[in-house]
């Protein structure tokens, strides 16, 4: 399948029960789930009878899944113990994540803080993250991918020129990918709604990262306009950067065989829509 499209599935009652039922009630063709609570730093053991029939269902319907860590995640903090947290909230995530065979985990990008100079920030990123990377020794563990935020506050990649240092803090290392969420991208201030937006946004991602980065993409709308640096998503089709965009994106070259994740609000029947309205784009 070119770019398999599905949505964030809620897991509560169940990785495999709960998640897996919501994703074919979506029409979910990938999905990505939280292994920890998204907004604290407690790291969960998982249930190995779940994890064994996600791991076994996915595997069986050909769905890609993927592991999105916790929102608190910040490398370049200048606070040492929301660093140290950082580092095992992400390590749990990627042992998870190979536990479950989610094939990455999103990350975001973080930002600089306690007034820092970037160059600073950058080079913990690096100290603190390499290490990690160094431990993804099997054939199924997972991929990192860099999720870019939307600019906000001291942001140490939002822009596509941003992932240049930020790969070079990690040394390039072949286990990092990227992750490209439309709203941030958009919000950030690449302009994916004009006339060959996408295209631009893509080549410029490209030259910066090198061919074969971009291993998934959140597919959102945008509630805010370009360049904003407000993340605020809405339905494929009700923001700013409107459906048609999203059908470019789709058929560019940069990124076929890359799956499209959802995180969209409306609940069930808002994902389905959304999903059924990407896969239309995608198949016409």
């Amino acid at each position: 399948m070119r770019n398999p499209i599905g949505a964030h599935l809620p897991v509560a009652g169940g990785l495999a029960t709960k998640g897996l039922a919501y994703a074919a009630r979506t029409g979910a063709e990938a999905v990505q789930v939280f292994v920890a609570n998204p907004r604290g730093w407690a790291t969960v053991p998982g249930d190995p009878r779940q994890d064994e029939e996600f791991r076994a269902r996915c595997a069986e319907l050909g769905i890609p899944a993927y592991v999105h860590a916790p929102y608190l995640i910040n490398f370049g903090s200048h606070t040492e113990a929301t660093v140290d947290l950082s580092v095992d909230s992400l390590r749990h995530s990627l042992r998870r994540a190979r536990q479950i065979g989610a094939l990455g985990v999103v990350v975001h990008t973080g930002s600089a803080t306690g007034g820092r100079a970037r160059e600073v920030a950058l080079a913990q990123v690096g100290e603190r993250v390499r290490p990690l990377l160094d431990e993804l020794t099997h054939d199924d563990d997972p991929w990192l991918l860099l999720e870019p935020t939307a600019g906000q506050g001291f942001s140490l990649c939002s822009l596509a020129e941003d992932l240049g240092p930020y790969l070079a803090a990690l040394d390039r290392h072949p286990r990092v990918g990227l992750c490209l969420d439309t709203c941030h991208i958009y919000a950030a201030g690449h302009d994916l709604a004009a006339e060959g937006g996408v295209a631009r946004t893509l080549a410029e991602i490209e030259a910066v990262a090198g061919p074969g980065r971009l291993r998934l993409i959140h597919a959102n709308d945008s509630k805010a306009g370009c360049g904003s640096h407000l993340d605020r998503h809405v339905n494929i089709g009700a923001g700013h950067i409107a459906a048609a965009p999203f059908g470019d994106l789709l058929r560019h070259p940069a990124t076929e065989g890359v799956p499209l994740v959802i995180e969209t609000p409306g609940g069930p029947e808002g994902h389905a829509a959304d999903v059924k309205l990407l896969k239309e784009l995608r198949d016409a």
